[in-house]
Order: structure tokens, then sequence, then C-alpha cells
């Protein structure tokens, strides 16, 4: 069995590269912002709880992310293994972590400021159908235009430069502790995440001892 937390600013590329281990190697992704993210689109309670939190321009608490890494955890659906992405996100969350739960290391992908701009600022959503875009990598066919459904492509509304430098202070300032403390334990792996996806992710296995990675198009 193989656990893994994956950690890294925004844009960094967390999402893709767990996909891919999960893909070739039978893990489960945890995304606790993707939790979040299906409970405020389909009203639950906690989803109103997490919207209250959002509008009043707050922080959801560690109590309650604790307790939904509880609970996705305590489903034991991940038989081969799992990556967790989006937490901890600080000491706190660390300390419960570790506490409860064995993991095998924590991936960290690394990219400078400069770079974590450049692609996040480069995002664009379809309003419609939700597809999204970069810029830089995934340009739509027509310019500001869905390639699926034809609607014009809007840029998210946390994704000015206002927000992001707001959000790299808050990884500085509170994400950065969290690796110290995995690193007392000798969990970190560093990866450095400036280059291509599929590059990223032969860096990664090679740095776990992992199988091989065979990009797709091969």
């Amino acid at each position: 069995m193989r656990k893994f937390v994956i950690m890294g600013v925004q844009g960094s590329g967390k999402g893709t590269q767990s996909e891919l281990l999960c893909r070739d190697l039978d893990l489960v992704h945890i995304s606790v912002g993707d939790i979040f993210r299906w409970n405020v689109q389909n009203h639950t309670k906690l989803g109103a709880q997490v919207r209250r939190t959002m509008t009043a321009g707050e922080l959801v608490s560690d109590d309650l992310v604790e307790s939904v890494v509880r609970e996705r955890l305590d489903n034991h659906d991940w038989n081969f293994g799992f990556i967790i992405d989006g937490f901890p996100r600080n000491g706190r969350q660390a300390e419960f972590f570790m506490e409860r739960y064995d993991i095998d290391g924590v991936i960290h992908l690394e990219l400078p400021d400069d770079e974590v701009r450049r692609r996040v600022l480069s995002r664009r959503l379809c309003p419609n159908c939700g597809m999204d875009y970069n810029l830089i990598a995934d340009r739509p066919e027509v310019e500001g235009r869905c390639d699926i459904c034809g609607h014009e492509l809007i840029t998210r509304a946390d994704d000015t430069p206002e927000a992001l430098n707001s959000r790299l202070r808050d990884y500085h300032e509170k994400t950065r502790p969290v690796l110290e403390l995995f690193a007392r334990k000798e969990f970190i792996h560093d990866i450095d995440a400036c280059a291509s996806a599929d590059e990223v992710q032969q860096s990664i296995r090679e740095t776990l001892g992992l199988p091989a990675y065979k990009p797709a198009s091969t």
C-alpha cells in the first residue's frame, strides 16, 4: 500500500500529478478542495457551512477540515493507497495528520512565485459548461470562446493579481512550516515543477522508486 501527501503552491500541478499517479498505481486521489466544492455545489449542510465561511472572507476552521479528512479516510476505499491533496495546510493540521496516519512520503512540487503568477493568471473558465483552459498550454480554438459550447470564457473571480498575491503570502506563512514538520520525519521529496507534466511525473517516479512512467502518447 502506498500513501502520499502532495504539496505545492497553487498552479504547481498537484491535481495533474495526482491523477497520473492514481491512474497507473490504482491509488485514490483525495482532494479536500474537491470535497468542499462538491458539497457547495450540491447544497449539503457542509456546503452551506463552507459557503457562509467563504462569504465572510474567513478560512474554513481546522476542526471542520480535520473532520472532513477523517471521515473521508474512514471510508477505506483506498485498497492500494491514496494521495491526499490540499491538506494539511498549517502546523496544527499536520500534527493531527501525523498522529493518526502513516504515510510513505510527501511529494513537494517546487515552483517559483513568478511562474505561479504566469500560470494562474493565464487560466480561463467557461461559465456555461465548466471547461477549463490555460492560455499557455491549452488555448481554445477560437480566441475567448469555449471549444465545447461556444460560450465566452471568463477569468475566475479569485484569479486576480491581488487575490493571487494574498494566496501566495498565505502559503508561505502557513504551509511552508508544514514542510518543516514533515522534514523532521524525513518524509519530504522536493520535485522541480517547472518542467512539463510528463517530465515532472517521471521525476516523481524516479525519486520515490515507483514504477516507470509511460506517457499516454507512447
